[in-house]
């Protein structure tokens, strides 16, 4: 068994208060995902937490990372947003992963990332046939260029485009379609409608093309005669990944080591005030199997503070929050050599004349996340478990990614899953939310939209500051005060 399997397994349910609460001061985290996890963790290492005085409950309605936690890609990266707490976040992953060797717990390291444009409109799925010998003559070609150019910089070290699955090809930076040159170039070989057979010899001889952009040499699993332009986003000193899923459970059962921190299994039915406005306890519907109260029972928790860190569903609970949820889908797959070097790829991919299709790539340590553009199609359902998979969405992108990688699409797809990230609508601030709103003991930690996995830990301890200290300080996070968008008291 390894590490991080046994950590899931050592996490323990509860269906009712234990107790554990009674005269201390009790915090109670709605939502067991990456954000209410490292919440609780930085909780319990702050140098004024005291078990004999404070303890922390963690209500989650279905299960520890059930949403986005569980399903995104775990990107991180320097260049992030927002940057108020981005520097703060990514040395604390570092931190965490020195200190519980994360490299085997959650699968932590640093790695390279890429942003590259290819045309992959006249590929089929006859290429494959003939691929190991093509590959290997753009394994050839492509050393021969990179030993004539090995003293040339990279392209760029400036992020061309800093996005991720949430967005759309026209929102982001950067991203206004081509010029009207590379049109020229590829309607002239369209023109030659070039067939699997035409392709292959292509690949072989180089008829006809010009030469393909040099690769990094150990991005050896992209097909390098499709790419027609590549820039750095970072290197290994400024991204690196983690195994969201991984990573959740271990935190939180570090967490619950102390003794300090319980997790329900429960649905939070309404935030209970007191006669000043000031919250004052959460009530839930028992949610596990092993609940032996009546059906719809309702339990209740007194607390001094609450902290949403629901994502999307906070605006279930506070529907004058401006947070909404962006589905998006992804897949796993085993690429056929078992392993892939370590690259995140964002990809501008021609599928067609004037059609982008623009998935996301990151090779992980035994198999490879892929994940698509985000939707609003399907309204945001009770609870994650509910969330709608569409297999069509999902094998599309493999379709995609198989066109330009023959690893993958010699290889298998593990999983196939959809989830919604939480998008903060307000055109002056990219998110998220993290603070007391203007009901007193009421708090706010959600919106993160796709950098929630990067923005853990900073969030955990900043959260940890404001509940134990009363103010953050470890950084500036004015801008982000929950408070400036929305009224809290509006729960109608």
């Amino acid at each position: 068994m390894s590490p991080s399997t046994h950590t899931v397994d050592q996490i323990e349910f509860l269906s009712r208060p234990s107790g554990k609460a009674e005269g201390k001061h009790h915090i109670v985290i709605v939502g067991a995902g990456i954000i209410g996890v490292c919440i609780a963790y930085y909780l319990t290492r702050h140098p004024s937490f005291d078990p004999k005085k404070h303890h922390i409950t963690v209500l989650e309605s279905k299960r520890v990372a059930g949403g986005a936690s569980g399903k995104a890609g775990g990107l991180l990266a320097t260049w992030a947003f927002p940057q108020q707490i981005v520097p703060l976040s990514f040395q604390l992953h570092q931190e965490l992963s020195d200190e519980f060797d994360g490299e085997n717990q959650w699968d932590y390291r640093r790695l390279t990332t890429v942003s590259l444009e290819a045309d992959v409109q006249h590929v089929s799925e006859a290429t494959d046939k003939d691929d190991a010998n093509s590959t290997k003559s753009a394994d050839s070609r492509s050393h021969t260029l990179s030993t004539r150019k090995k003293n040339k910089e990279p392209r760029s070290s400036v992020p061309k485009k800093k996005r991720c699955a949430q967005t759309t090809r026209s929102d982001r930076d950067g991203s206004d379609g081509d010029d009207e040159s590379d049109d020229e170039d590829n309607d002239e070989l369209e023109s030659k409608e070039m067939g699997p057979e035409g392709l292959q010899e292509s690949y072989s001889m180089g008829a006809n093309q010009p030469p393909a952009p040099v690769l990094p040499e150990d991005l050896n699993w992209i097909r390098t005669q499709l790419v027609r332009d590549w820039s750095s986003l970072g290197g290994a000193d400024s991204t690196a990944q983690v195994h969201p899923y991984k990573f959740t459970h271990f935190i939180l059962h570090e967490a619950m080591k102390t003794g300090a921190v319980d997790l329900i299994l429960g649905k939070v039915n309404e935030i209970k005030f007191n006669d000043v406005g000031c919250a004052s306890g959460i009530s839930y519907i028992p949610t596990s199997d092993d609940y032996d109260g009546e059906p719809d029972a309702v339990e209740t928790l007194e607390a001094q503070q609450i902290v949403l860190a629901m994502g999307p569903w906070t605006s279930k609970i506070l529907p004058d929050c401006p947070i909404s949820g962006l589905r998006a889908h992804s897949i796993t797959i085993k690429p056929s050599t078992g392993t892939v070097s370590p690259y995140a790829i964002f990809t501008e991919l021609k599928i067609a004349h004037n059609n982008y299709f623009s998935p996301e790539m990151y090779a992980r340590k035994d198999e490879v996340y892929v994940c698509g553009e985000g939707d609003t199609l399907v309204e945001l359902p009770e609870t994650s478990d509910a969330v709608e998979v569409v297999r069509e969405k999902c094998d599309e992108l493999y379709h995609y990614v198989s066109k330009l990688s023959p690893n993958l699409s010699q290889g298998h797809i593990l999983k196939r899953q959809a989830c919604y990230l939480p998008v903060l609508n307000v055109p002056t601030s990219s998110g998220p939310l993290i603070g007391e709103t203007n009901m007193e003991g009421l708090y706010v930690a959600s919106g993160h939209s796709c950098w929630g996995i990067n923005n853990a830990p900073g969030t955990g301890k900043i959260m940890s500051e404001l509940l134990l200290d009363g103010a953050a300080k470890s950084a500036d996070i004015s801008a982000l005060d929950p408070g400036l968008y929305f009224d809290a008291s509006v729960l109608d």
